[in-house]
């Protein structure tokens, strides 16, 4: 009797969260174009002159999340002025993957610089937010001809004391994660979503609409889910091999921190990253949270900016010389 109460309430959620998957989608629909890649198809919008003489900027976003949270603070300014790609990493948002196991930031940069490629950009200026602070360094190391200049937004760069939360190591469980995943993540993630987003955001207040505005609510889809939780879950161990890495970048970086980050300790990651890379400018925002491309747009579009005129000087520089 026990089992069958079970059954039924399992098989109702799960219908209940088709239900939610198929409103997400119709109230978010894509923004873009979609490009495949070995292993994902990605979903990419591009804003501003297609052919600007400058170097492009490319966005990418952190964990739980999509473009959409990089694309109403920063995308939409730079395009004034700039070529800006914003891409939905793999398996996040309305890209997919077809290996939840395709978690790490070496894999998801090999994937990102295919779609660079199938885009027609050599080189460009990357700039990562949160997860993605672990996604920029990766392309400059693996791939140095395509990346000019990166930018770290609350950046994770190295391994970290503790872990990402229960609720994810769960989910990264075989048959418990994806039964967790298709019955009650979405009708219980609906109701913690807004608080979970404000405690990110402190001690900055969350604009209001913001959830809606940047489709956070996406990341309740049951693949998204458990790709996300891949993606935190298999992190740290991913540090522990790439950090070491670091003091051969040659390119510039900026790297943009709050001092009062609770999700990314701006003391464990942004500081020990700017001490080991040579051409790295660290500006750290006073009592700034982890959601600096909002509260902070303007410095941190003035501080691409800078950068950009960095590497167009330093081009200019090397061609003159040749």
């Amino acid at each position: 009797m026990v089992v069958m109460a079970v059954v039924i309430v399992l098989a109702v959620l799960a219908l209940v969260t088709q239900a939610g998957v198929y409103a997400l989608k119709r109230n978010h629909p894509p923004e873009g174009s979609f490009i495949d890649v070995k292993g994902a198809r990605l979903h990419v919008v591009e804003l501003g002159p297609t052919y600007d003489r400058g170097l492009p900027i490319v966005l990418v976003h952190g964990a739980s999340s999509s473009l959409l949270t990089m694309r109403k603070p920063l995308g939409d300014k730079l395009a004034k002025n700039h070529r800006v790609i914003l891409i939905d990493r793999p398996g996040h948002g309305w890209s997919t993957r077809d290996n939840i196991a395709d978690s790490t930031p070496a894999i998801q940069a090999r994937m990102i610089d295919e779609a660079l490629g199938k885009l027609g950009i050599d080189r460009a200026i990357l700039v990562g937010h949160s997860w993605a602070g672990s996604l920029m360094p990766a392309m400059a190391l693996d791939y140095p001809k395509r990346v000019a200049a990166i930018v770290m937004l609350s950046p994770v760069a190295y391994p970290w004391p503790g872990g990402v939360g229960n609720f994810n190591k769960i989910a990264a469980v075989p048959v418990i994660g994806p039964l967790l995943a298709y019955t009650i993540t979405l009708p219980l993630g609906t109701f913690l979503v807004d608080s979970g987003t404000r405690y990110v955001f402190a001690p900055q207040s969350m604009p209001d609409g913001y959830i809606e505005a940047t489709a956070v609510r996406m990341v309740l889809r049951p693949r998204v889910f458990l790709n996300n939780a891949w993606d935190l879950t298999t992190l740290k161990a991913e540090m522990v091999k790439q950090s070491p890495r670091y003091p051969s970048i040659r390119i510039p970086v900026t790297i943009i921190a709050g001092d009062a980050d609770k999700t990314v300790s701006t003391d464990i990651h942004s500081r020990p990253f700017a001490a080991a890379v040579p051409q790295t400018r660290l500006v750290v925002l006073p009592n700034g949270g982890h959601m600096p491309q909002v509260y902070a747009t303007d410095p941190i579009v003035a501080e691409i900016e800078a950068i950009a005129a960095k590497v167009q000087a330093n081009s200019s520089a090397s061609a003159d010389d040749h």
